[in-house]
């Protein structure tokens, strides 16, 4: 008689459990699919901001040389300034840490730098002007040393000429070319010059006020962070842009300083003009890596050719220099520079076409340490993966979908294995 409401009660039992079962099951698919939907929303809007990051950086990308450009007579000395102060940071920090001012230490490193560069333009401006003055006499040495080529040239165009005229069908009009007095271009210098002295006072004061501000600045950027871990990844940032930047720049003027001293020793002792004035080309040009020296050359063979009544002794200062720099760029160089500031050829040479693009010969002098603190920067806060947004195997914000939805589905069969 007990055993029937027992037994009931049992399947009224297992049939509440295995409803329990059902709707457990049946939230956790739901639970699973809102999971699944949000993931893919949010893999959505990421890819979403990741387009407009992308179309915005490549606009800012395009758009920035030709501002760079058009202000230039601001945006180059601030750059140059900037770039000047960076490297002098580690001797004022060694001043600093000697007790002195900020203010008179940032006045010691700019009448250290201002004296060194008076000195670099005194040998280099003075005689280049003198040579200058006697270029007219010393083009008729030059055009004597290099007669053969010209000939040859001449017999050339002379051959080139004859078969224009023989296959042409209407004789070709003379070009009519306008030549302007060297009086507008004496005015243009005339009245840029004082453009001139201003963009150097400019860079001037911003060197001194960043360098006299620099402890306080780096003070106050890293306290501003949120976080400890950021305040010490945003200092080792600044640390190793300014140890990276001074290092490079500080190590090269020493090799180029060395280089324009021997090239001058050496051009002495075979008699050439103001070797002292060749040294200082060679060692102002060997800043531009790979253009600077081909062009150091160029200038020594031109000099050689202008000095020398023999074209095989014209050309001996460029083969001095020549041999010199082959020694320097692949002994004393990546001896003294290291492995730590190695750089990609193939991006010194966009930096060069770059920025020797936008301003100039200043801008392939500043291309090599401009690369450098765009690469300290982008090294320590990490680059974008651009490549993989393209190709949907990544973003731009680091989401990425296929991991999310695997994620997920391991969770669900951990969940189904595991007991009851």
């Amino acid at each position: 008689m007990n055993q029937y409401p027992a037994r009931q009660e049992d399947d009224e039992r297992n049939l509440a459990t295995e409803i329990e079962d059902v709707i457990d099951h049946a939230v956790e698919e739901a639970l699973d699919s809102a999971r699944a939907e949000n993931a893919e929303m949010a893999y959505r809007r990421d890819r979403l901001l990741a387009a407009l990051t992308l179309l915005g950086g490549a606009g800012l990308f395009l758009g920035t040389p030709f501002a760079l450009r058009s202000g230039a007579e601001f945006f180059l000395p601030v750059t140059a300034a900037l770039v000047v102060a960076i490297a002098l940071v580690p001797l004022l920090e060694w001043l600093e840490r000697r007790r002195v001012p900020s203010a008179l230490a940032a006045f010691a490193c700019m009448s250290l730098f201002l004296g060194a560069a008076n000195i670099a333009v005194a040998l280099i401006v003075v005689p280049a002007s003198d040579w200058f003055a006697r270029l007219p006499e010393r083009a008729g040495q030059m055009r004597a040393n290099l007669s053969p080529l010209i000939e040859l040239y001449a017999s050339f165009e002379r051959f080139i000429d004859d078969l224009v005229h023989t296959f042409a069908r209407k004789p070709t009009a003379a070009a009519t070319v306008a030549v302007q007095t060297p009086n507008s271009l004496l005015e243009i210098v005339a009245s840029s010059a004082p453009y001139a002295a201003i963009q150097m006072f400019f860079g001037i004061l911003v060197v001194f006020f960043f360098l006299s501000g620099w402890t306080r600045m780096r003070r106050r950027i890293i306290q501003s962070r949120s976080s400890f871990s950021n305040a010490m990844m945003t200092a080792r940032v600044i640390q190793e842009m300014v140890d990276s930047t001074s290092a490079y720049l500080g190590t090269i003027t020493i090799i180029n300083m060395s280089l324009g001293a021997l090239v001058a020793v050496a051009l002495w002792a075979i008699g050439m003009e103001t070797p002292m004035m060749w040294g200082g080309i060679v060692a102002l040009l060997n800043y531009i890596p790979y253009l600077g020296p081909i062009a150091a050359a160029l200038l020594l063979a031109a000099g050689g050719l202008m000095t020398y009544p023999d074209v095989w002794v014209g050309l001996a200062p460029a083969a001095i220099f020549v041999a010199i720099h082959l020694i320097e760029a692949n002994v004393l160089t990546p001896t003294l520079v290291g492995r730590r500031l190695t750089i990609n050829p193939l991006l010194i040479l966009i930096a060069l076409s770059y920025w020797g693009w936008v301003w100039g010969t200043t801008g392939a002098l500043l291309a090599v340490p401009l690369l450098i603190i765009l690469k300290t920067i982008l090294d320590a806060a990490g680059k974008p993966d651009i490549a993989g947004f393209l190709f949907e195997e990544g973003t731009l914000t680091n989401g990425h979908h296929d991991e999310v939805i695997a994620a997920m589905e391991a969770e669900r069969e951990a969940r189904r294995s595991s007991p009851q």
